[in-house]
């Protein structure tokens, strides 16, 4: 199942990753990420662990915790989780985006393809959570209730 979430209690705005992720349903030690596209807001001004002027970034489970620590939205970005055993496989030319990608809405079309679990933040608005795994799936709809059923989604 894939999901999207327009509102939420539990965020404190689309899309913050220290809200989104949680431990309750992710241990986001698991993966390493493909992070990409992002366009931010950086609340804390801290700095932070991605260099944000590539078009892309490669981070490893460490580096991905601090991130997700520090308080920032993404208003627009791709965030992709792919299994540590793995290399992360997607065009570098055409490397995964938010903003005017109609595949975003779409079920089971995954940006990386090896991705275990991919993240769209689209406009500050909605926080698209797409799935393989159906186990951890179910865990992230019972975390956020609110969630919504992307095929059921309508603007």
């Amino acid at each position: 199942m894939n999901w999207i979430i327009k509102n939420s209690k539990k965020l404190d705005y689309h899309t913050n990753l220290n809200n989104l992720l949680n431990s309750l349903w992710i241990d986001i030690s698991e993966f390493n990420w493909v992070v990409s596209d992002l366009d931010i807001v950086n609340f804390s001004k801290q700095e932070l662990s991605i260099d944000l002027t590539k078009n892309y970034s490669l981070v490893k489970s460490e580096d991905f915790k601090k991130l997700v620590e520090t308080d920032f939205q993404i208003i627009w970005g791709v965030i992709s989780a792919v299994k540590k055993t793995e290399n992360p496989i997607f065009d570098k030319k055409n490397f995964p985006f938010a903003e005017g990608n109609d595949n975003v809405w779409d079920n089971d079309k995954f940006q990386v393809e090896n991705s275990f679990f991919e993240i769209t933040a689209w406009d500050s608005s909605y926080t698209i959570v797409k799935f393989k795994d159906a186990e951890l799936s179910k865990k992230f709809k019972t975390y956020f209730e609110e969630a919504i059923e992307l095929e059921n989604f309508k603007f």
